[in-house]
């Protein structure tokens, strides 16, 4: 064989080892300043994956803008923001390759400061193990906790303890010894299968590449080593096929593909699978990629699917195994990690995205909070930023999922302000209520079109909202007086009057006005469902909680009256004295003082108190009402 042939085959040899070579995804978390960056910049470093030209800018930074004087920093070699290294911390999510001999890795850093968890939970959606960081110096603070119970709680089952800067405090055993007992002490409640705790200094090099003769006291291995040979294999090819629909193909007439990438579980041509959530089934026809038709295929290949059938499927929907299907349900439990300053409350609607699917959603309940420190549960009303709790939720739709334990894939969700589009929460399913196949719709003979038709009139919800003394009530009571010698059948909720009965158990705080809401929009919809013209008189401050109650009715009822009158004019009525209460300090919480209140941006009827008297404005509801015919019986 010549010396070029020889050449060539060891190439492919070694090109074909690289190519299979495992692959190692994990995260470095722990607390701010524990040293992730630098443990990470050492990684790169020692393992040579530094050009020459990275090494000389590297350097020049570090006596810029580095932290150790005139050493190297290797912190900047993942520290990739400006404002990450003027502020010497993590702020994003750092992803970073390397290989070594043994092993691919992708490793993401984490930012380590409690306002930026959020992108730590990002990180560990995705990894198989976490290397959480501990400063020898501090110990285990509070970051450390909340890092270590959203790695579990995101189904990572193996982690590192390095117990970083071990040269700060003469590599003393003691030291590395009460903090190892301190975190698995604390870890007894998670649900790690296997922790190695490791001593190590990232930034003199102590253990991480092999072991110490400054810590000659601890016999296990060294991060690198142990990378290299942990086992985090998950067969996702043995689990049931599950694949997301994220568009539906059809260049032409004579195609129709659904196009997404497989979750799990391996797929052929002649498999029975059926979609949900509707339940109907077919046979895979053929696994279209833009190479050609597949023989298989399996985890994290995007694909697309023809039916030997024509059913229904829209984006969305999951094609499952037929024999093997997911769960479906709009009533569900879930761990929720919440990441917004404006608090999650109980009764708000958001938007739930699953996968490929996007719900309205409203948190029922809140169970119970999680203590970061001791795992202990608390009661509470709301979650504030980087709060875990445990929540009940109810969708408008059903939704397929499976418990994330069982399937991270499908298991996940992220929650979605619906006024911003801002991602502001992620959540765990944990299971289906049992409320959710129980409670049933019952089929009634008398429907709303029978009770409107024999009142003569459609059901509306009139929704009058407006700052205390802005002339709600007066409005809606003479209004109903109208009405009435008008023979149309009404009834009028007025805010002081349900809160002696139905919700005399709430107060003044946020996630009291939205239970406040949520409950009097329910009534409001069984009112319209009833016949009825129901005129509603709350203060309703918040344009999500007006927008839900929308939502909950029907097309076109609901009928949004904006009595607009001016704070300073309110307070000038102050028919209660209850401004002059909320200015003296006496009443806390109260809407137009210290709570805010959103004005409707385009109302359906904006009534100006300062403009026309009490007896116009009920008028010019009145010819609302009749030009949208609300005021004559429904037709088929």
């Amino acid at each position: 064989m010549s010396a070029n042939a020889q050449h060539v085959e060891d190439l492919n040899a070694y090109l074909e080892s690289q190519a299979n070579k495992s692959l190692l995804k994990f995260i470095t978390c722990g607390s701010v300043d524990d040293g992730k960056s630098t443990l990470i910049g050492r990684l790169l470093y020692d393992s040579k994956l530094i050009f020459d030209d990275q090494l000389s800018a590297l350097e020049a930074d570090s006596k810029r803008s580095g932290t150790q004087g005139e050493e190297i920093d290797f912190a900047l070699l993942v520290d990739g923001l400006a404002a990450e290294r003027e502020q010497g911390i993590t702020i994003d999510v750092a992803y970073r390759f390397f290989t070594t001999d043994k092993r691919k890795f992708i490793v993401a850093d984490t930012p380590g400061h409690e306002q930026y968890t959020r992108n730590m939970a990002t990180g560990a959606s995705a990894a198989d193990l976490a290397v959480i960081l501990v400063d020898a110096r501090q110990g285990m603070l509070t970051q450390t906790r909340r890092h270590s119970y959203i790695t579990s709680a995101f189904g990572i089952r193996k982690v590192v303890v390095a117990v970083n800067k071990m040269d700060l405090v003469g590599y003393d055993e003691d030291t590395f010894k009460r903090i190892e007992a301190d975190y698995r002490a604390f870890a007894q409640q998670l649900d790690f299968t296997d922790i190695q705790v490791i001593p190590v200094s990232a930034l003199a090099g102590d253990n991480i590449m092999a072991s110490s003769d400054n810590m000659s006291w601890y016999d296990g291995p060294a991060l690198l080593p142990y990378l290299e040979t942990v086992d985090v294999s998950e067969d996702r090819e043995a689990m049931p096929f599950r694949m997301g629909v994220q568009w539906v193909n059809r260049p032409n007439l004579n195609f129709r593909g659904f196009s997404g990438t497989i979750a799990c579980g391996v797929v052929r041509p002649g498999d029975k699978v059926m979609a949900q959530p509707s339940g109907k089934s077919s046979t895979v026809e053929s696994i279209v990629t833009y190479d050609g038709e597949l023989e298989a295929a399996g985890p994290g290949e995007a694909v697309t699917i023809t039916l030997a059938d024509e059913i229904d499927i829209s984006r969305g929907d999951v094609l499952v195994a037929q024999e093997q299907p997911a769960q479906v349900s709009d009533q569900l439990q879930a761990h929720v990690l919440w990441m917004h300053d404006h608090d999650l409350v109980p009764g708000r609607q958001y938007n739930l995205k699953c996968g490929t699917r996007q719900v309205p959603c409203v948190v029922t309940e809140l169970k119970h909070r999680i203590n970061v420190n001791s795992l202990e549960t608390q009661p509470g009303k709301t979650l504030e930023l980087n709060e875990i709790g445990v929540c009940n939720l109810s969708l408008t739709d059903k939704i397929v999922f499976e418990p994330y334990g069982d399937n991270k894939e499908m298991g996940n969700f992220i929650l979605i302000d619906r006024q911003t589009n801002d991602t502001v929460g992620v959540g765990l399913f944990d299971f289906s209520l049992r409320r959710a196949d129980n409670v049933v719709w019952q089929a009634l003979t008398v429907d709303r079109f029978h009770r409107s038709a024999i009142k003569h009139q459609r059901p509306c919800v009139l929704w009058m909202t407006g700052l205390s003394g802005s002339g709600k009530s007066t409005i809606a009571n003479m209004l109903e007086a109208r009405l009435h010698d008008m023979h149309r059948h009404t009834y009028v909720l007025d805010g002081d009057n349900v809160r002696h009965g139905l919700n005399r158990d709430l107060g003044f705080v946020e996630a009291d006005r939205v239970e406040n809401i949520r409950r009097v929009g329910e009534i409001s919809k069984l009112m319209a469902d009833a016949g009825l013209l129901t005129i509603v008189s709350f203060i309703s401050p918040y344009i999500n909680e007006r927008k839900m109650v929308r939502d909950l009715c029907e097309s076109g009822e609901f009928v949004e009256v904006f009595i607009d009158t001016p704070l300073e004019v309110c307070e000038q009525r102050d028919p209660k004295g209850l401004y002059k209460k909320a200015r003296d300090g006496e009443i806390k919480n109260f809407t137009g003082i210290d709570s805010d209140y959103e004005p409707p941006v385009s109302p359906d009827i904006h009534v100006r108190t300062t403009e026309l008297t009490p007896e116009q404005n009920v008028d010019k509801i009145i010819e609302y009402l009749e030009a949208r015919e609300f005021l004559r019986a429904p037709t088929l």
